[in-house]
């Protein structure tokens, strides 16, 4: 009986540490945590923690001024007003991301490569042209404003760091403008 439990405890426990693991609890190489990962922190009005906020943040303007940048080139008088916009916009509030998460309550690592699902879309976009480009930059675009205000909405709300969460709030507005008239062009 002894062995029996012994072995139960022992399989029990590496069962344990191998799902620590894989949710990626256990090492220091963890990008983002899994509650925002899985967008579950998203559904259920989570705040990120500052190192998810400035990494998806980050990632989010990269993503926006990349794609944008496809769309103004490849995508046609639909889009090409509405991504220089884009370019503009996100391009300043990661020069303010910056600033942020360098100032002296923060000293936060900001990324340089967008997300891997990120930069899926990106290859997509840019084997588009024309009208079938405009039309996903659109569709990425509804989708990645709605994320991001979600995101910068959390953040504002309960945020950990008093400089980024005011910066969330104050940038909050101009991210749902840009929502707005991403979902106007969708019409």
């Amino acid at each position: 009986m002894t062995s029996i439990n012994s072995r139960s405890r022992t399989l029990g426990g590496l069962v344990f540490v191998s799902l620590i693991a894989a949710c990626g609890v256990a090492g220091p190489t963890v990008a983002q945590s899994v509650g925002e990962k899985t967008g579950a922190n998203s559904v259920l009005g989570v705040s990120p923690t500052t190192e998810d906020f400035v990494l998806q943040a980050a990632q989010s303007d990269m993503f926006e001024i990349q794609s944008s940048q496809l769309a103004s080139e490849k995508g046609g008088d639909k889009v090409k007003d509405f991504a220089v916009k884009m370019i503009e916009a996100h391009k300043t509030t990661s020069g303010q991301l910056k600033t942020a998460a360098s100032g002296k309550n923060a000293k936060l690592t900001i990324p340089t490569e967008v997300s891997s699902s990120q930069k899926s879309m990106l290859d997509d976009l840019n084997g588009r042209s024309g009208d079938d480009l405009a039309d996903q930059y659109v569709d990425d675009q509804v989708s990645a404003h709605k994320d991001a205000v979600s995101l910068f909405e959390r953040y504002a709300e309960g945020g950990e760091n008093p400089e980024l969460k005011a910066w969330a709030a104050k940038t909050l507005p101009d991210l749902k403008h840009h929502l707005e008239m991403a979902q106007s062009l969708d019409k």
